[in-house]
């Protein structure tokens, strides 16, 4: 990246850029190399700018959320990752027939989302309890838990492609599956996202989120960094009880480690590296296609490129 697209960087982000960053330092499984350029805007308008120079530039961009379930090369990222975590806002709404609905934009926090929500005494979103993603991330993963998923909750998407054009799509307009979200332009962002609750008893609210968050803590190794469920389930069958059955958990490369807990995580237990999660990925598909005949596919998103 030369000097006149630094200097311009800094100049729409108003100097929230960081160039040649270790992307180490912000995934949640603490693995990556640099990025060209991280950076982070503040408002729809500093977005549009960012991305109509991207576009004319022609630079590689992605856009992350809260670095969940994500894992960045050791070679980094040649382009610039958008930060989208200070375009947080979230407000609830009641339309003229009554219905009541949650609007968050991209980089807020489900956590908030579902803390808001239960002090309103609203329903709708208590499955994502205990899940560390952002908006926008969770509906490019459409993500999910306890037989519900992002898709059963939204009421509608705002998008803003590379030329700046924001678009608001109806869920039924929208293409899920099982955890994926095929977004209708490939180099679209996702601006904010709108929620479909309902009125219900805050204390029975409260009592399913601790429950959820409850089981999350005894089964899943949130003591150590990861990068949440490595695998889809293959359908009808939890691919950590495959794991298991195989006698994968505990298997380590370098500081990468299959969790003890929950055979679905792949754990930092000390200075692990992409190379060294993503080979045990390999040893992990190869050995369950061979013993099961079963292709475990990758919930996780891998960017970045090798060293």
């Amino acid at each position: 990246m030369n000097e006149a697209l630094r200097q311009e960087l800094e100049r729409l982000m108003g100097g929230g850029v960081l160039f040649d960053e270790p992307l180490s330092r912000h995934t949640s499984m603490g693995v990556g190399g640099c990025a060209d350029a991280l950076v982070f805007p503040g408002n729809r308008g500093q977005l549009r700018d960012l991305l109509s120079l991207l576009k004319r530039e022609a630079i590689p961009y992605v856009p992350v959320g809260n670095w969940t379930n994500l894992i960045v090369r050791d070679g980094g990222f040649r382009g610039v990752v958008i930060g989208l975590k200070h375009m947080n806002d979230s407000k609830l709404f009641q339309d003229p027939s009554g219905d009541l609905f949650l609007e968050a934009e991209a980089g807020a926090s489900l956590s908030d989302l579902v803390n808001q929500s239960a002090t309103e005494g609203l329903t709708g979103l208590e499955f994502c309890a205990g899940i560390p993603g952002s908006v926008g991330g969770a509906v490019i993963m459409n993500a999910g838990a306890y037989g519900r998923e992002i898709k059963d909750a939204l009421e509608r998407l705002t998008l803003m492609d590379a030329r700046g054009t924001e678009r608001t799509w109806q869920c039924g307009q929208l293409r899920f599956e099982y955890r994926r979200f095929a977004l209708p332009e490939e180099d679209a962002v996702i601006l904010d996202a709108t929620f479909r609750l309902s009125r219900s008893n805050k204390e029975l609210i409260r009592e399913r989120i601790s429950e959820i968050r409850r089981i999350r803590r005894e089964k899943h190794p949130l003591e150590w960094r990861s990068a949440g469920s490595v695998f889809k389930n293959p359908q009808g069958l939890p691919a950590g009880k495959i794991i298991d059955e195989l006698g994968l958990k505990g298997l380590q490369i370098g500081g990468a480690k299959v969790s003890e807990k929950h055979g679905n995580f792949i754990v930092n237990v000390g200075e692990a590296k992409a190379r060294d999660i993503l080979d045990l990925i390999r040893i992990i598909q190869d050995k369950v296609l061979m013993e099961r005949g079963i292709r475990l596919e990758a919930e996780v998103i891998t960017i970045g490129e090798d060293l």
